[in-house]
């Protein structure tokens, strides 16, 4: 039998930088000993695993008098879960808000600026290209030309979070206040200067080339979203650009942006979509042929738009620059991690490592050691959820890391149609597959890896806190990916060798990933059924199957059956929990390009029934059916299927 790591690409080597920003030898051996060794995911050998981690927690004053704990079994999940709650607000597919919250129009936004206020900032306030230093953000108004700009598409769920009054998108002048042509009241635009590694190389100074944040709103419950327009014109750190984007790749960031939400993954979001009416020269296949697309511009919306490139760039100039890095960790910790912040001294949170010393890392002794590990288990749950849901980031530079954990920056993406584990939706990456599906988690944990050597740069931690965050995001990764299968598959607990037979049977046959999982679910836990109807609920997704790849299929339902058969859900119980974690419509490159063919003509109807549609992903939408059918032949073309970085 093939194996499924036959049909892997050779991963690329996770290269290091020769500048500043090098991994320490104890950074190396951490990498060498949590190295995922085989792809999707956590079905592969774990040695590395670290142990069970022994915590000891005491408390000198405590509201239950003086509690003192003492347990192996606990861990560092049950500290992060509560620094979780505290960040990211409504992020769950699930908003409710209290109906007696004042709807704003977008005049009485409550403004806040503490990125510009409390950070140090650019003197100049001009766009012309140049090197950035010792500042976070240089402050430049959006400069985009427009020419009667329309509304395309826009998130009630956005502006239910803001508190802003659906009826201000009636607004006339709305277009023009979102493309950036007329100011905000309130606003006060910058644009981040940051760095990055780009394909495992380090890039230096990149920044919002044609990202413009507008400022900080304070919700009702004081929330602080960030509000950003994409495309909006020319900053200091838009190197040869123009600055702006094309109504392609601002329809495929806007509406991923919002079925990721709705999928359970966190994410930036979106709040609207805008087309400039002025068009913008692309050369979207980078082979010498440009043409004119139409322009946009998206509003995107996050608590913060920081990423590790933000902390690297400033250890990449050297020792002048490191007191930034921890002005900017305090930034970020004060506003987004405010339980880290409040961490009481008197409380030890003492953890034992991988390490053969049994090292010991005191997360309540050092603030910015509990801040690495909170991150390393955000980023291990994000790439855990975007292997659950089949979904390929396409470019996983350190740029595009959000300290937050939340998907940032929606590029050449693809979700999984006919699953290949070797996927990558971005043709700049087709020679060595660095970002495929399958090397996204090696990928999050090299990218920790480059963002806690910039915080040992700065001597706010030191090897043990950095080797600690790592062994945590291998450990987080590998817990909530099996937690996540074993629910896919509707087990009563995590099946290694079941899992790993059916994703080599699934890439052996090139199975498509969302609906086998989603009609998984009609299997019945019946031993009694016989086996020439084994195969019966899954047949609208295993085509075209000679006689051996259908024995092979006949004996792995047969063990999955077995495995059902062992729990006493029912099979009605089962198939609802099951679909409600395996979508019946994702947003594939198809669906996409359908919408942005009609749109690049004029109707904006495509867009918006796709935005409808990926609100509810785990329901079945009668009518909709035909969102879900497998690409058709003309999917497969170059811009639609893979994509460059060309936006």
């Amino acid at each position: 039998m093939l194996l499924l790591l036959s049909h892997f690409s050779p991963k690329p080597p996770l290269s290091r930088s020769s500048t500043s920003l090098t991994c320490s030898s104890s950074f190396s051996l951490c990498l060498r000993r949590l190295k995922f060794p085989f792809c999707p995911f956590s079905l592969f050998k774990s040695p590395s695993t670290p142990p069970s981690l022994a915590c000891h927690v005491s408390s000198s004053c405590s509201s239950a008098g003086g509690v003192h704990m003492d347990s192996t079994s606990a861990s560092v999940d049950s500290v992060t879960r509560d620094l979780k709650d505290q960040s990211l607000g409504s992020d769950g597919p699930d908003e409710t808000r209290s109906s007696n919250v004042a709807n704003s129009r977008l005049q009485d936004l409550n403004w806040d600026h503490s990125f510009v206020r409390e950070l140090p900032g650019d003197p100049r306030t001009d766009s012309i290209p140049r090197e950035v230093l010792h500042a976070c953000y240089t402050k430049v108004s959006p400069s985009v030309e427009v020419e009667n700009p329309q509304l395309v598409a826009w998130s009630e769920s956005v502006a239910q979070f803001l508190d802003l009054d659906p009826k201000e998108f009636e607004r006339p002048d709305f277009p023009l206040l979102f493309s950036g042509a007329s100011p905000l009241v309130g606003s006060v635009p910058y644009a981040q200067c940051y760095g990055g590694h780009q394909f495992g190389m380090w890039a230096g100074q990149l920044g919002d080339g044609r990202a413009i944040t507008l400022g900080e709103i304070l919700n009702s419950k004081s929330e602080r979203w960030e509000l950003q327009l994409k495309g909006a014109g020319k900053t200091p750190y838009s190197r040869f650009a123009d600055g702006l984007a094309v109504l392609r790749s601002s329809i495929r960031e806007f509406l991923c942006s919002e079925a990721m939400h709705f999928l359970g993954i966190p994410t930036t979001r979106a709040l609207c979509l805008v087309t400039t009416g002025k068009y913008v020269t692309r050369d979207m296949f980078y082979d010498g042929n440009p043409k004119e697309e139409p322009g946009a511009i998206v509003c995107r919306v996050a608590p913060s738009f920081l990423r590790f490139g933000s902390y690297q760039i400033h250890a990449s100039r050297g020792n002048e620059d490191l007191g930034i890095i921890r002005t900017l960790a305090d930034y970020a910790i004060k506003d987004h991690f405010p339980r880290i912040e409040n961490m009481s001294k008197s409380e030890s949170l003492s953890f034992s490592t991988g390490n053969e010393d049994h090292s010991v890392v005191d997360l309540t002794s050092n603030k910015y050691a509990a801040w690495v590990v909170e991150i390393a288990e955000r980023t291990a749950s994000l790439v855990a959820g975007w292997q659950g849901v089949g979904f390929t980031h396409g470019v996983l530079n350190t740029d595009n890391m959000s300290v937050l954990g939340l998907t940032i920056d929606y590029g050449p993406f693809g979700f999984l149609d006919a699953f290949d584990p070797s996927f990558t939706p971005n043709t700049t990456d087709l020679p060595g597959r660095r970002y495929c599906f399958a090397n996204q988690p090696d990928i999050g944990l090299w990218n920790i890896a480059q963002f806690a050597s910039t915080l040992s740069a700065a001597q706010l931690i030191d090897d043990k806190e950095s080797n600690y965050a790592m062994e945590r995001y291998g450990t987080k990764f590998m817990d909530e990916y099996q937690a996540i299968m074993t629910k896919k598959l509707g087990l009563p607990k995590y099946n290694k060798q079941l899992i790993s037979k059916l994703l080599n049977n699934m890439a052996v046959d090139k199975v498509d990933y969302t609906n086998f999982f989603r009609l998984l679910s009609n299997v019945k836990a019946d031993p009694n059924i016989p086996e020439d109807e084994f195969l019966v609920p899954l047949k609208a997704v295993l085509l075209d199957i000679g006689k051996e790849r259908k024995e092979a299929w006949i004996n792995w339902v047969q063990s999955y059956i077995q495995e059902l058969s062992s729990s006493d859900v029912s099979d009605e119980e089962r198939k609802a929990s099951m679909d409600s974690v395996n979508p019946k419509y994702v947003l594939r490159n198809y669906l996409c390009q359908s919408a942005i063919d009609a749109a690049e003509q004029g109707d904006f109807g495509e867009v918006r029934r796709l935005l409808k549609l990926m609100e509810r992903p785990y329901d079945e939408q009668p009518g909709m059916e035909k969102y879900a059918r497998l690409p058709p032949a003309w999917a497969y073309r170059p811009g639609v299927c893979m994509l460059s970085c060309s936006s």
